[in-house]
């Protein structure tokens, strides 16, 4: 496939979650997510190699640590945060603590019309969480931002 150009086109894009608990992993995004697991994939000793996920129209794929690919919770973290817009900033919040994220930043209006927050997954991801309370345009945004940093 190629695109107008006839360069080759991207045809898909998703994340790739590494996790030390893949199928704990999984049910976590179930549970507090809504994800549908749609593949997966296990090696000999039954270590997950691949599982993908529908989250509403997005997907993510979630795997078990190996020596190629680390877990974040033994690098010291991840520098890559998922940013996941819903409905209801809160419930989605409530129901991630519940089944073991943790609050790096709470829920609250942002300055820039959205309802969010911040928290990091069982397993080391950061998932910034937000719905839109507000339309507005990339200027107003931009104000807002500057008067944010005033």
């Amino acid at each position: 496939m190629t695109n107008a150009t006839g360069e080759p086109a991207v045809t898909r894009l998703y994340a790739r979650l590494v996790v030390s608990d893949a199928a704990r992993a999984i049910d976590f995004y179930r549970d507090a997510l809504g994800a549908e697991e749609t593949e997966r994939y296990t090696g000999p000793d039954g270590t997950i190699v691949h599982a993908m996920l529908r989250l509403g129209g997005a997907a993510i794929a979630v795997k078990d640590a190996d020596p190629a690919d680390p877990a974040p919770t033994s690098l010291g973290g991840s520098p890559v945060i998922m940013a996941l817009d819903v409905s209801d900033a809160d419930a989605v919040a409530e129901a991630m603590v519940r089944d073991g994220a943790t609050v790096v930043y709470p829920v609250a209006d942002q300055h820039y019309g959205q309802r969010g927050g911040r928290l990091a997954d069982p397993f080391g991801h950061l998932w910034m969480i937000s719905q839109t309370i507000e339309d507005l345009t990339p200027e107003q945004i931009q104000a807002r931002t500057n008067e944010s940093f005033t």
